[in-house]
């Protein structure tokens, strides 16, 4: 599916300041800050460990609050090229999954999981070789 377009660059920065102000929320704020710093998935059996874990219900909240944001770009509502000047956190959150999105999509059986997500970075200049320096980043902060 290609990535629509949008109509009005003043309403997509409307849209972009409301989903900023979604990420301010404080249990958004706690999970974002745990995914990025504290999920580290190598396999599909550690995900799925995770899955086991309070700590899991972040993973979902992250995951969805993501998938939902890159789903107005997929179909038309938000800019991608002003999506993803400033959606980098979203590069960050996918590459903790993307090396195993087939498999892990298989085997929890949710096919469309972060489908929308992954149609903005495949559309997204740069974006496989900055996740494998974040995933490089994002490691380092994990393990210190």
């Amino acid at each position: 599916m290609e990535i629509g377009t949008i109509n009005s660059r003043s309403e997509s920065a409307r849209s972009l300041m409301q989903l900023y102000d979604l990420r301010r929320e404080q249990k958004l704020r706690d999970a974002r800050v745990w995914v990025v710093r504290s999920f580290n998935p190598d396999s599909v059996e550690d995900f799925m460990a995770a899955m086991q874990t309070e700590d899991y219900t972040y993973v979902r909240m992250v995951f969805g609050y993501w998938d939902m944001a890159a789903s107005f770009v997929v179909f038309g509502a938000i800019d991608r090229e002003m999506f993803t000047a400033v959606s980098g956190e979203m590069l960050a959150t996918y590459c903790k999954v993307e090396h195993m999105i087939d498999e892990l999509r298989e085997k929890i059986n949710q096919p469309s999981l972060l489908l929308n997500v992954q149609k903005v970075v495949d559309e997204w200049p740069g974006a496989q070789d900055r996740m494998v320096h974040l995933r490089e980043y994002l490691k380092e902060i994990y393990l210190s």
